[in-house]
Parts: structure tokens; sequence; C-alpha cells
């Protein structure tokens, strides 16, 4: 099979991305067909998905309130202090770029004043702002804030991404070419990169006023610091009382989410925003120019380079992101649906880890396995969840009469339902860790509207149709038929 998937590499990718949607569309369309014949089957294989589903719940609210705990406690700890009593420190340098296109000015503004807001010693900050050549008003915001900004760090630099061919535009090709302006600039200044982090920080992240002393702590008392990425709690709060409440519901589950991620570390992967070591990055050949999934592509790029003792290691502190958000409500969902459509799209990466699976077998089969099936599960039931558990018990008493007059056919409904109620028993715990970790209620927003803030779970198959299910369809669907997405940039408001 690798010799196949060596000489082959063109068609290997073009099967591959038949077969991975593919498997999508099967399980959606699986209580349909397979009723007809096997009645029995696809009921006993919903049940199956319900108390895996019922699994899922409770391991969030889990890993969730554990997460919340040590964020809790992240927040309070001066990490600075920590750091400065470990060696190394004095050496420690740390590059932050911020690759944007088309973000408004304010928005820039907001996250490198943030970023000026560090407890750390300013002077070890190289602040990157990655621009794309064809944004017409880059230069202009460039200037604008390099005036501003520039004797504020230890080092601001400004960095224009021409698109050649070959490459792919978003995050990940303007994050190469930045890269490689950061190492020629810091083989002038005399600095090691293997002293030095790499952040990737999107344009609207506000990282935690102690986020670098806490990377600082951590990879100085990380003897793998080599192999390892670095990850907060991405948190889509910075605008969540603005936005509509189909948005703020959805992205209270994302944020939720994340957080809950921090405490699986098995399963945690770099998203969003990041960093790890610049030597380790240029080490895997720095991040792709041809991918729109930079940041799990990037992690895989790192893993099949150095091996299996790459992992994630989570940093208990919040990153704040603007959700979704447009100028009225309409758009505002057409943005969230977009965005949606964007993380979906990392579907697309999956034939390259399996090609990477695959061929390097120098790193052993069942860790290889292992992050395989990580990655299967999270972007095939991506899209499928929603009808194997709002439609899938319906289906087969419904296409085959004689079994719905069965025990099983009859009570399938049922039994299916019960399973899911319990489920929502969980989101108890989303509502207290949501409560306490978002900003404060705008002092203009009426108290008698809270109630209703939260009446909105109730739409939650309505809301996680349009704007999660649907959008992931979108994205196998245009994968299977080889339909390729351009990136585009999330609208900021």
């Amino acid at each position: 099979m690798r010799q196949f998937f060596s000489n082959h590499p063109t068609t290997v990718q073009r099967i591959l991305e038949i077969a991975v949607p593919g498997m999508s569309w099967f399980l959606i369309t699986m209580p349909f067909w397979l009723s007809f014949w096997h009645p029995a089957l696809v009921a006993y294989l919903i049940i199956t998905f319900d108390v895996y589903w019922f699994y899922k719940s409770f391991t969030l609210a889990a890993y969730a309130i554990r997460s919340f705990v040590m964020l809790s406690a992240h927040i309070n700890v001066d990490w600075l202090t920590q750091a400065q009593a470990l060696p190394g420190f004095s050496h420690i340098r740390h590059v932050i770029i911020i690759p944007e296109y088309r973000e408004p000015l304010h928005i820039l503004h907001r996250t490198l004043t943030n970023i000026a807001k560090q407890d750390f010693p300013m002077d070890r900050l190289v602040v990157v702002l990655a621009t794309e050549d064809k944004d017409p008003q880059a230069k202009e915001a460039a200037a604008s804030l390099k005036k501003e900004f520039g004797s504020r760090f230890g080092h601001f630099l400004v960095t224009r991404h021409i698109l050649h061919n070959g490459e792919v535009a978003g995050k990940s090709s303007n994050m190469a070419w930045a890269a490689k302006q950061v190492i020629k600039s810091l083989k002038s200044w005399d600095i090691p990169m293997d002293q030095t982090t790499v952040t990737s920080c999107d344009a609207d992240a506000l990282i935690h006023p102690k986020y670098i002393s806490s990377l600082t702590y951590h990879f100085l008392t990380d003897p793998d610091r080599s192999y390892h990425f670095y990850q907060g709690a991405i948190l889509f709060y910075s605008n969540i009382w603005r936005i509509p409440l189909p948005n703020r519901f959805l992205n209270t589950l994302n944020s939720i989410w994340n957080l809950a991620l921090l405490s699986q570390r098995e399963r945690l992967i770099n998203f969003s925003t990041y960093s790890l070591s610049l030597a380790t990055a240029i080490r895997a050949g720095s991040w792709s120019v041809d991918v729109i999934p930079e940041d799990y592509h990037l992690f895989f790029k790192v893993y099949f380079a150095l091996g299996e003792k790459v992992r994630t290691r989570p940093i208990f502190l919040p990153i704040l992101a603007d959700a979704a958000e447009s100028h009225g409500f309409f758009r505002t969902m057409v943005n969230q649906y977009e965005q949606s459509k964007r993380w979906a799209w990392g579907v697309s990466d999956i034939p390259y880890i399996i090609r990477g699976v695959i061929g390097h077998t120098e790193i052993t089969f069942t860790d290889r396995l292992r992050r395989l099936t990580m990655i299967l599960e999270h972007h095939i039931f991506w899209p499928a969840n929603w009808f194997i558990l709002t439609i899938g018990s319906t289906l087969p008493p419904l296409i085959n009469p004689a079994f719905g007059r069965t025990v099983l056919g009859h009570n399938l409904s049922k039994l299916s339902s019960g399973i899911l109620t319990l489920s929502t028993i969980f989101l108890i715990v989303v509502f207290v860790i949501d409560w306490r970790i978002k900003p404060p209620k705008p002092k203009e927003m009426s108290s008698w509207k809270l109630p209703f803030l939260y009446l909105q779970w109730f739409t939650l198959p309505v809301i996680s149709f349009f704007l999660s299910a649907l959008p992931g369809l979108d994205a196998h669907t245009r994968l299977l038929f080889g339909r390729r997405l351009e990136y585009r940039v999330t609208e900021k408001v």
C-alpha cells in the first residue's frame, strides 16, 4: 500500500477526497436505505450512537468542569515571578505573528493594545504584522500601527505576502512568508531560534495578560518543548452579548468545547491561536503554502517529522476571540455559516494525514492509528451527528411498517429520545460554566431579558442544523465533488 501511495499520489489524493466525505454521507443515508432490508440493525446502530452521544456529553461536562477549575486557579498565579526563577529566562524571546487580510484597523489596534498589556518584559517580544499584498488598505494601516506601537515592543515587523504560483490564499501561506522574514531578522539580531517561541495569533485574538509569562514558564520547565505545541482556551466571548441569540448559542457551545479540550491531553490539537518553538516549526518545514486549515496541518506536519512525542500542552488561560458577526441578523447568520464551513473544510486535510499515517512507519502503528481515528471521528461525525440523533430513530418504523409493529420498532423512538434527554442534563454544567467565565452583561441590557437567553437551548436542533451540520455537509460535499473552497476571512464589526 505504501508503494501504491508513493507511485500514484494524485490518484490516491482524489480517492481519499471521495472516500472520507463519502463516509459522512454513508452514515447520513444509512437509515434510509438499510431500513428496507435490516431495520433491526439500523435500530441497534442508532441506539449505540445515542449511547455514544451520552458518553460524549458526560465527558464534555466532566472535562469542562476540570478545565474551569484549572483556569480559575491559573489566572491567579504569578507566572512571571515563577518564570524569572528558572534557568534560561534571560535568554528566551517570543515572536507573535498576526496574519491579517482586510481586518478593520480598530480590530488590529485592539489586538496590539492587548499584547502591550502583557506582564512579560516588552523588550523581549517580537511582534509581526503579517499583511497581504492584495489588501489595498494594508500599507496605510500597517504604517499607522507601526508608528503607534513600533517603540512599545522589542521589535515590530511588518511583512507583505505576495501570493505566488502554487500557493493558496489564506493564513497558512501568510504565516509561512512571515516566518521566513522573522528568521532573517533573528539572525541579524543574533537571537537563537531554539530559545525563541512563535505564536500564531489571530487578528482578533485577545490573549490573557499573563499568557506570555505562562508560556515562558511552561516552555522552560518542559523537557520535551521541542516536540510540543501550547494552546490556551479559545473563547468566542469578545462580542458575545452583541450577536443574535442563535450565534450566541452556537459560540457558547464552541467556547465550552474548546475549554473542555484543554483537559483532554490526548485529543488536544492546536487551534486558531497557539504557540510552539520556532526551531520546531522550521525543523518540520514551517507552515505550508498550499493548504487552508493551517493549525491542524502544522500539527501533523510536525508529528510526521518528529514522531509520537509531539503533543499539544494546555495553557489554562483564556484567549478571547470575536464570534462571527456582521451588520444585521441575516448577514450575521451567513457569516457564521461561512465560518463553520471553513472550519469543517479541515476535512480536506485528512487525505494528507492518511498518507502520512501509511508512510511514516518509523512511528508506532498504534499511535498513528489512534490519531487518525481521532481526526476521522471528529470530521466524519460533524455533519452526520444531527441526522442520526434527530431523525434517525423515526426512519426504520416509517420506512419498514412491518418493523414498526415489533417491540423494538415500536419503542425505538422512545428509547432514543430517553437517552438523548438524559444527555441534556449535562447542559446544566455548560450553563453554569458559561455564566461564570464570559464577560459581564452590558449595563444597557435589561435584566428581565436574561431568562430568555437560556430559552435558546430549546432551539438546539434548529440552530445546530443550520449553523453546524449544514455547513459541515456543504464542506464535505464540495470535497467529494472536487470543488475547492476559497479562503474567506470572517468579517469583523
